[in-house]
């Protein structure tokens, strides 16, 4: 009796710990206020405060003890294009963040999000009239990916699993400029391409809609998705797929090089490219159940062999 009481009283003292791996509102909530407060300024490509919001993503990558992956430890630094509204074309320092979940396996799923966004409005893309000096604070647009990909990267290395595929972690810089992040990534991999599974890619998942669920694009990128989509469910948020690979945001550039996609996405809104994207109209539980929707995604993933690429046009 004695015996089968401790073990009750073990059982009841490490649930709670492994429910706390999960996702958590409150660790989006607290990544998301963090990149999108106004004293970020937007985290315009080539800013100090782009620069921050890279070290924001390096500290927690390296609190999560992943191994830098970059070509400057973490950082994958690389010369960005920015257009401005009224000032002549300027070149910009940028860079990629990159961590790495090495499980001593052949292949590796690539994880990513993207963390710049369109500064004070000078970058030439604000849908705001007037804008120009005027934060943007994105906190959709790409805040609620990066609270995302840092969740995730808490998830898988607090598990206590080893999974049979490993998993790089990469925050892209300069997405708002024409993906430049992730193309100069798959330009110059820091894991050979052919070693890539696939890539997940994480872009505005932070506004859903329980009319419409939340978009998974890439599902024609590969023969295997249908199966490894089977069972995949959650109780409050609901999803809907899209079989096209090529568009919208960093899963593109993977694409182009012959890589199986997936791209999380809860859809545009009227503060999309405007100075009201902020952290108070964000929807963290349900965020928090669409990356509960990605992990059964990669853990069914992790099952299956080595993914078949397969153009959708």
């Amino acid at each position: 009796m004695q015996r089968a009481g401790f073990l009750f009283v073990l059982f009841l003292l490490l649930t709670p710990s492994l429910h706390a791996q999960r996702p958590d509102p409150a660790n989006l909530k607290k990544h998301v206020a963090f990149l999108s407060a106004d004293k970020m300024k937007g985290r315009g490509t080539g800013s100090k405060t782009n620069r921050k919001a890279a070290a924001y993503v390096k500290r927690h990558f390296k609190k999560y003890r992943l191994k830098p992956l970059g070509t400057d430890g973490y950082y994958q630094s690389f010369t960005a294009k920015v257009r401005r509204v009224v000032v002549p074309d300027s070149l910009r320092p940028a860079r990629n963040v990159i961590g790495f979940l090495d499980n001593g396996a052949e292949h590796t799923i690539v994880i990513g999000a993207h963390y710049d966004h369109l500064g004070e409005g000078r970058q030439g893309s604000s849908l705001a009239p007037g804008s120009e000096g005027v934060i943007h604070n994105g906190a959709d647009d790409n805040a609620s990916g990066t609270a995302g990909l840092l969740e995730l990267a808490r998830y898988f290395t607090s598990n206590g699993e080893k999974e049979p595929y490993n998993l790089l972690f990469i925050a892209f810089g300069a997405e708002e400029l024409g993906l430049l992040g992730s193309r100069h990534f798959v330009d110059n991999p820091t894991v050979p391409l052919e070693k890539i599974d696939f890539m997940l890619n994480m872009d505005m998942i932070g506004r859903y809609n329980p009319e419409s669920g939340v978009a998974v694009i890439g599902y024609g990128t590969s023969g295997s998705w249908p199966e490894i989509f089977t069972g995949v469910k959650h109780a409050k948020v609901k999803y809907y797929t899209g079989d096209d690979g090529s568009g919208g945001s960093d899963n593109a550039s993977f694409y182009s090089k012959n890589i199986p996609v997936l791209f999380f996405h809860t859809g545009g809104h009227d503060d999309y490219h405007r100075p009201t994207d902020d952290m108070e109209k964000i929807d963290y539980e349900a965020e928090a159940g669409i990356l509960d929707i990605e992990i059964q995604v990669l853990e069914r993933a992790f099952t299956f062999p080595k993914l078949v690429f397969k153009p959708t046009k």
